[in-house]
């Protein structure tokens, strides 16, 4: 079951990731609408097993959580898992964001709402001027939705990647805390 709550907003929750979430992590690792626009090779489940060692990376789990989901550890039946956010190296330099939703939620606004959250967790936890993410050229949805939230272009790593038989630029954003501002409550 999924660990306790860290945010919730209108209708997703970020929880901790526990052990028995790595099943869903693994599937979603090694569905090709998702591993290929992150740019992840496939990993079988020893690969995916939860870091035990702090390794500068805060994960969580995206739920649409029922009614009965409490703030602790909640029944299966009680949430939905439907993708996953890290915030990658907040603990030595500016933090940066990678995120999925599974295909089935695609076009709902779940991702507008779990990246909003994360800034808003990165901004309260960590005392950095800033945040960033890095997008592949072609994923126009992802850049979008950064950009709907203020983050800005600043710079692009050309043919970063080889994915799908061709090399891949990589666009870098970055938002800054006080272009996010009044949204830290």
């Amino acid at each position: 079951m999924p660990g306790a709550r860290v945010a919730s907003g209108e209708r997703v929750t970020l929880r901790t990731v526990e052990e028995a979430d790595v099943p869903f992590l693994q599937r979603a690792a090694a569905n090709p609408e998702l591993r290929y626009p992150l740019g992840n090779s496939p990993r079988n489940r020893e690969q995916l097993e939860i870091h035990k060692e702090d390794d500068g990376t805060d994960r969580f789990l995206v739920c649409l959580d029922g009614d009965d989901a409490g703030p602790g550890s909640p029944d299966e039946d009680d949430i939905r898992r439907i993708g996953g956010i890290t915030v990658r190296d907040a603990d030595w330099r500016r933090p940066e964001l990678g995120y999925w939703l599974i295909p089935e939620v695609h076009g709902e606004g779940y991702a507008t709402e779990m990246v909003s959250l994360v800034v808003d967790y990165v901004f309260r936890t960590y005392d950095h001027p800033a945040v960033g993410a890095r997008v592949y050229a072609f994923n126009d949805a992802s850049r979008g939705l950064l950009e709907s939230l203020g983050f800005e272009e600043e710079g692009r790593i050309r043919r970063d990647r080889f994915v799908d038989g061709e090399y891949i630029d990589n666009v870098r954003y970055g938002l800054l805390r006080e272009d996010w501002g009044d949204r830290i409550e």
